[in-house]
């Protein structure tokens, strides 16, 4: 896997998890769509970790540096 995010997607991404998770746990979310936005938030933090977004790929993304 070639790296294919920046930093400031990975921030992005990382921010965006860790407000779906506080909306979740305070209750301000729930049911169906709490399940949903977890696994998005879950897709995100495992994205920005390895630095390779799998959409990315097919469409020859690159928002790192070249």
């Amino acid at each position: 896997m070639k790296k294919n995010m920046g930093n400031a997607d990975r921030i992005l991404r990382i921010l965006a998890a860790l407000v779906i998770i506080v909306l979740y746990f305070t209750q301000v979310i729930s049911g169906t769509v709490a399940v949903i936005l977890l696994a998005v938030a879950g897709i995100f933090i495992l994205t920005s970790f390895l630095s390779f977004c799998p959409l990315y790929y097919p469409f020859n993304i690159n928002t790192g540096k070249k």
